[in-house]
Formats: structure tokens, C-alpha cells, sequence
């Protein structure tokens, strides 16, 4: 994959697709600017090497209409603040208003098309669209890992129009982990599974059958699995329609000689409250109308015994409903058991990197991907459209 560090880029017209979807508050204040700073070194890449630089981004889900609320502008004034110096916002993303601005630009100067979702043709990946943004670039550049696991028109559709592209650094860096950690890991490879639905990641498990060493499946998918063999699960979370799935995947697992591990017990709850009345219960007996809500202390100690030996850790959903702390402990211990590891950790996903924030252990490890979507896919062993659209 031809990098940005490949590429001459003074003088030209330097597009950058990146994800600055990030949070405000009512104020229009930003308030996590973590997606802004990941660009970085690829912004001051291109101003060091006298680029003209043009950012394109999309910004919440404003279907297709122009949504003052969804604008970048409070993007466009927060950067400025970072790099010290003046971030000018065109007024769309298309168009000869927006195509005069670019025109205009002088070596060193800031750009910042309007939210390309303000137009349906984005997410539809129309190609009229796309050659109305290549118009303005010389030099095309995929620093937007999170969005490169989908077919849309600043994705896939601008690159074909634009006589160079390469990955940016935040996209370099992406790639690289994960092929550190899935293609050529040091061994023992652990894979670490949670969150709600067996659904959403089935093709990640069956994939990484044939990758890792063992594999520790917690959250709510686990009750699908535990009932699959069996078990009775109260009032749990079940996808009944996935037992089989989950049935055929524990044979596999079996066949290839991957070690599964379920949990032994739970926190679980007569309701999905945080006054709920709470107590632990071994996988065997959860009462009738009651819920499995976290792992228990078993369950922990359990797989943190899973985890002493692993050299290379990628864990993908929470343990439990850690968003409620009589339901946290289970995935605060996982966060820890990964962060003091003598292993490669990766996590993907916003839920699994909004519970290492909330346990402070961030700094502890090797690194926290910025694509649930996009990470969930290569685990599934998918290539990215947004990869694959970067000639060489």
C-alpha cells in the first residue's frame, strides 16, 4: 500500500478524507477531540512539505439535507486553534463556490469542504459526485480508517479521479497493527469477544478460527452460546435464530484445536436497572426472569488465567453492560488483565475503547483502533473498499 511519505506533494492539491465525526455539546463545543488529533500527523505532514491542504469529512447523519446542526464549522475553528494558524470552511463540498476557494489557495493554506453527507449522493456512492470533489485535488489521500469499510463516493468513488492517492499515516498505522496482530502475531494469539449480538460479529468468529490460539467469547453474545450447549438462561438475551450458528462454530472450534471459553458465572439482575436487585450465580443457575448483566468473579479469574500467556491480545465488545457500575466490574478487570499484559494489545470498537477510557488504562495499551465497523470487518477477513481503492 503506497503511503503518503511516497508522494511529492509541494504545490499540489493535497484532498484528505478523514473522520472528524466527533462529539458537542449543545454549546456547539467539542467534546473529544481524540478523532481531530489522530489526523495530525498527517495534516503536518503535508503543510511541512508545502501541500495545499484540503480536508473532507462527514459529520452525524443529516440524510442527504443540509443540517445546519451537522455543520463543520466548530471543526473547522477548533483545528484552526490547534494548528495556529487560519482553517477556512468552504461553503459545500461540491460546487463552483467551493471549487473557487481551492482555486484560490496558496501553499501552506487550510480547507475544509462542508460535511459531504449534506449530500445523498455520498452515501450512495454516486459517480458525479465523486468527480465533482476529485475536481479539486491533485493528490488524494485515505486517512479515515474508521469509514474505509464503506463503498461511499469520498471513499472510493473521488481516488478513481484523482491521479495520485496513498493512506495517511492514521491509516497506515491501522493497518499495520492489525496485520501485526491477526497476519503475523507473535503466539499465543488470544481473541477477546463481547457485546450484545452474536449477529453482528459471526463472521469475526469464524474467521479467526483459522488465526487465533484461543478465544474468550463474554457480553450478551455468550448467553447464545452457553444456551446453544444447553444451558438455561433466565430472562438473558437470546438469539434463538443463531443457536445453531453458535452450536456449529463450538465444533470448529473443536475440530481446529482453538480453545473456547465461556463464562463460569454472572452478576445477574431481576431487571436491566442500576437499582435492580443483584447477586452471583454460576452459569448453572440463573433463576427464571432474572438476566445475565456481567461475568462474575469466577468468570474474571477465569479468563484472566486465558489471557497470562497471550503475546498477542485483540479484544472486540465488552464483557457486560459496564455503561451501568453494578454491571462494570466483569469488563473493568478485563481492561486491566489486557493493559498489564506482556502481549500486543489492540481493541476495536466504541464500546470496548469507551471501557478502557473509563478504567484509565488507556496509556497501557499497544493500540486503541479508531473503526468499530471497519475493525469488526477485517476480522472477518474482509478487504476494505476504502484500502482497496488506493492504486499500489
Amino acid at each position: 500500500m503506497k503511503t503518503i511519505r511516497d508522494l511529492e506533494l509541494a504545490g499540489k492539491r493535497v484532498l484528505v478524507r478523514v473522520d472528524f465525526n466527533v462529539p458537542m455539546d449543545e454549546e456547539k463545543n467539542i467534546t473529544d477531540d481524540i478523532r481531530i488529533r489522530m489526523a495530525l500527523p498527517t495534516i503536518k505532514h503535508i503543510l511541512d512539505h508545502d501541500g495545499k491542504l484540503i480536508l473532507c469529512s462527514h459529520m452525524g447523519r443529516p440524510k442527504g439535507q443540509r443540517m445546519e446542526e451537522f455543520s463543520l464549522a466548530p471543526v473547522a475553528d477548533h483545528l484552526a486553534e490547534i494548528l495556529g494558524r487560519e482553517v477556512h470552511l468552504a461553503p459545500d463540498c461540491v460546487g463552483a463556490e467551493s471549487e473557487g476557494v481551492v482555486a484560490s489557495m496558496q501553499t501552506g493554506e487550510v480547507v475544509i469542504l462542508e460535511n459531504l453527507r449534506f449530500h445523498k449522493e455520498e452515501t450512495e456512492n454516486d459517480p458525479l459526485f465523486a468527480e465533482q470533489i476529485a475536481r479539486m485535488a491533485d493528490v488524494y489521500i485515505n486517512d479515515a480508517f474508521a469509514v474505509s469499510h464503506r463503498a461511499h463516493a469520498s471513499v472510493v468513488g473521488v481516488p478513481a479521479h484523482v491521479p495520485e492517492q496513498a493512506a495517511g499515516f492514521l491509516l497506515q498505522t491501522e493497518m499495520d497493527f492489525f496485520h501485526k496482530a491477526m497476519d503475523a502475531p507473535v503466539r499465543p494469539l488470544v481473541a477477546l469477544v463481547g457485546g450484545a449480538k452474536v449477529s453482528s460479529k459471526l463472521g469475526a468468529l469464524q474467521n479467526m478460527l483459522d488465526k487465533v490460539d484461543a478465544m474468550i467469547i463474554g457480553g450478551a453474545m455468550a448467553n447464545t452460546f452457553l444456551k446453544s450447549q444447553g444451558v438455561e438462561m433466565g430472562a438473558s438475551k437470546i438469539e434463538d435464530d443463531l443457536l445453531e450458528a453458535a452450536r456449529e462454530l463450538v465444533s470448529k472450534a473443536e475440530e481446529k484445536g482453538v480453545k473456547l471459553y465461556f463464562p463460569v458465572d454472572f452478576v445477574a439482575a431481576d431487571r436491566f436497572a442500576p437499582d435492580a436487585v443483584v447477586k452471583n450465580v454460576t452459569f448453572r443457575d440463573i433463576p427464571a426472569g432474572w438476566m445475565a448483566l456481567d461475568i462474575g468473579p469466577a468468570t474474571t479469574s477465569y479468563f484472566q488465567e486465558a489471557l497470562a500467556d497471550a503475546r498477542t491480545i485483540v479484544w472486540n465488545g465488552p464483557m457486560g453492560a459496564f455503561e451501568m457500575d453494578a454491571f462494570a466490574r466483569g469488563t473493568m478487570a478485563m481492561c486491566q488483565t489486557v493493559a498489564s499484559a506482556h502481549a500486543l494489545s489492540i481493541t476495536g470498537g466504541g464500546d470496548s475503547n469507551a471501557a478502557v477510557k473509563k478504567s484509565g488504562e488507556s496509556d497501557n495499551i499497544s493500540y486503541m483502533s479508531t473503526g468499530g465497523g471497519a475493525f469488526l470487518s477485517l476480522m472477518e477477513g474482509k478487504t476494505l473498499p476504502g484500502v482497496a481503492a488506493l492504486k499500489g
